[in-house]
């Protein structure tokens, strides 16, 4: 006769996620590493008593936005290598809601997190509920379905014995290295108090392996070929170097085969800075070297990349006759993108075969284009030196510096994260990244909002390492609060705020698609009905130190310098608070090396409308769709 247990749903499913692992090459760990959480009807009797329950069991952490939570849970994934993250839990109602924009950036980055949103009564007695969305045409709507286009894997447990399956599937999902994301089980308020006898195997430990899967020999022999016929071949790698911790298999290729390596924002880092092979970001906002040796080169060899409009200038950028793709990518659907040869397989493997049949071959790129892109590479750290220098240190600086000032002061162990307005193109062009992980960017939704939690996230699973959240005003007033986080649980994150009174990044996109920076400055309106008034007088640095966040302001480069440093020595949660000024074209930031398709009034009366028109009509012309 099977034993049993008799618990709550919710003490269930918390006992069973305690004991979930992962394992990938003999490295073994915890799946959940802890719960957030912020409590109301929809959980508070159900997984709120349990946690409380099992609080030896399952760490928690108390959030204030249900979005951050999410993008916290995200960080400390990411940095985990996607083997272990955290879950969330939420009321019903806009505390559920509220995960949508967390779970579509999880999804569309393909990082596993798992979402427990409560929901309405399954048994229906109490209905209407208080912030219950009524379907007249459909009674098993909740506002939780909202959910389900951005999970990856979706449920709602309507009886207790479906949350044996469904928790099954759940993490198969959250450890499939093609399928990851946002996991979903929504948990009706009555289900979760309610008592079911649980047979105790659902409580023994699991161990999920996260495969590694070869190339298929009829691929990989295309593969070798196609890399032995190309005279310009250039990688671009991709989130998903990272992800398969690929970056030491990705360096040997380039240094066996002398093929230069470009990165998305995902993959930066994939090779260090100063790696002989690496020319830096690709794409809008790439530098030179990268997008050049893209235009001219015969085999773009995509390594876990999507291949977006960033990267590919919106199908501008690779125009090479004969352009072809091979694309190396544990998705089939990313491995067939751009018409290319897909090689389906993991990073690391797939490289490492790869590396060892081209060895067997004895094949090289000749010592002309290795040549060709290097004194290009000396040339681009010129322009990175140039804009880091800042020639007086007694005035304010623009962000470059700000930039150049951070760099000067790390080491391969820190981490600096971002997410949205112009810092992604600054750092895309100029960061010099020092390790595989220190570069962490979150491009793939761009969310702004995302770096506070996220820094946290990390700093959780990586508690010996210095965590530098950089936020521009605009991200800093999206999402501030879990500063309060940080604060009540001894979090040491550094955020550097970076005050350009608006959106910079949006505002100077306007500005070359003929909208005229509308609404895009942090300032009063004028008359006409623009923001072009005075500077709004909001202090983001005293907000800050409202939350209990200990802040330092620098008003010049050198003071700067000094908070940086006094900031990455502390051992509380430190902001570094600078207003920027605007960048001149020696100090200031190279101009964007590629298009990117923003499509611009067909019909206007205004001149700068007019005028854009014409040059996006040029760069239209230049699209290639590759077949």
């Amino acid at each position: 006769m099977t034993s049993t247990t008799r618990l709550t749903v919710a003490q269930a499913l918390v006992r069973f996620l305690a004991v979930q692992y992962t394992e990938r090459d003999g490295v073994r760990q915890r799946l959940i590493g802890a719960t957030w959480g912020i409590f109301g009807h929809g959980n508070v009797a159900g997984l709120g008593q349990a946690l409380v329950e099992y609080a030896d069991d399952m760490p928690f952490h108390q959030g204030r936005n249900e979005q951050s939570m999410v993008h916290a849970a995200v960080g400390y994934a990411r940095h985990s290598n996607r083997l272990s993250t955290h879950a969330v839990t939420t009321s019903i109602g806009p505390g559920a809601t509220n995960l949508v924009t967390g779970a579509a950036l999880a999804t569309i980055n393909h990082i596993p997190v798992l979402l427990l949103p409560g929901d309405i009564f399954a048994t229906r007695v109490a209905d209407p509920v208080l912030q219950q969305l009524e379907v007249p045409y459909a009674g098993d709507v909740s506002v939780n379905d909202c959910l389900r286009p951005v999970s990856r894997y979706f449920d709602r447990i309507t009886r207790p014995e479906a949350l044996i399956p469904a928790a099954l599937q759940a993490m198969r999902v959250l450890t499939d290295p093609v399928e990851t994301g946002a996991v979903t089980l929504a948990l009706p308020q009555d289900v979760q108090a309610e008592a079911y006898d649980w047979p105790d195997e659902f409580f023994a430990e699991r161990t999920w392996t996260v495969r590694r899967p070869g190339v298929d020999p009829t691929e990989h022999a295309e593969a070798v070929q196609a890399i032995m016929s190309a005279e310009k071949p250039l990688v671009i790698a991709g989130g998903g170097v990272h992800h398969s911790r690929a970056e030491e298999a990705l360096a040997e290729f380039a240094a066996a085969t002398g093929i230069p390596v470009a990165s998305t924002q995902a993959g930066k880092g994939s090779l260090r800075h100063d790696h002989p092979q690496d020319v830096g970001g690709v794409g809008h906002t790439g530098t030179a070297t990268a997008n050049e040796l893209a235009r001219q080169a015969d085999l773009v060899i995509g390594v876990g990349t999507r291949y977006t409009d960033f990267t590919t200038a919106s199908n501008t950028l690779f125009t090479g006759d004969g352009v072809r793709f091979l694309n190396l990518n544990i998705a089939p659907f990313d491995g067939h993108k751009l018409a290319g040869m897909p090689l389906v397989a993991d990073a690391r493997s797939g490289l490492q075969e790869l590396t060892e049949a081209l060895q067997m071959h004895g094949h090289r790129v000749t010592d002309t284009y290795v040549g060709e892109y290097t004194l290009d590479k000396e040339r681009w750290e010129q322009r990175v030196d140039a804009c880091y220098e800042a020639e007086e240190i007694d005035v304010r600086p623009t962000q470059p510096q700000v930039l150049g000032a951070l760099d000067a002061l790390v080491d391969e162990s820190d981490v600096i994260i971002n997410a949205a307005g112009s810092l992604p193109g600054d750092l895309h062009k100029l960061w010099r990244a020092r390790s595989k992980d220190q570069y962490h960017l979150e491009y793939g939704y761009s969310c702004m909002g995302y770096e506070i939690p996220a820094a946290i996230g990390v700093k959780l699973a990586a508690p010996e390492r210095n965590v530098w959240a950089l936020v521009g005003d605009g991200t800093y007033l999206m999402m501030p609060t879990e500063i309060v986080t940080a604060v009540q649980e001894g979090i040491a994150i550094k955020m550097l705020l970076i005050q350009n009174h608006g959106y910079a990044s949006i505002g100077g996109l306007s500005e070359s698609v003929g909208g005229e920076r509308f609404g895009t400055a942090y300032r009063y309106p004028s008359d006409d009905g623009t923001y072009t008034g005075a500077p709004l007088p909001v202090d983001l640095a005293a907000n800050a130190a409202s939350l209990g966040m200990r802040v330092l302001r620098a008003k010049t480069v050198r003071d700067l310098r000094a908070a940086l440093a006094e900031a990455r020595a502390a051992d509380t949660p430190t902001c570094v608070y600078v207003e920027t000024q605007t960048a001149d074209t020696v100090s200031g930031p190279p101009p964007a090396q590629a298009w990117w398709d923003v499509p611009v009034a067909e019909t206007a009366t205004r001149p700068s409308a007019v005028k854009a028109r014409e040059l996006y009509e040029r760069h239209v012309s230049t699209r290639r769709r590759p077949l």
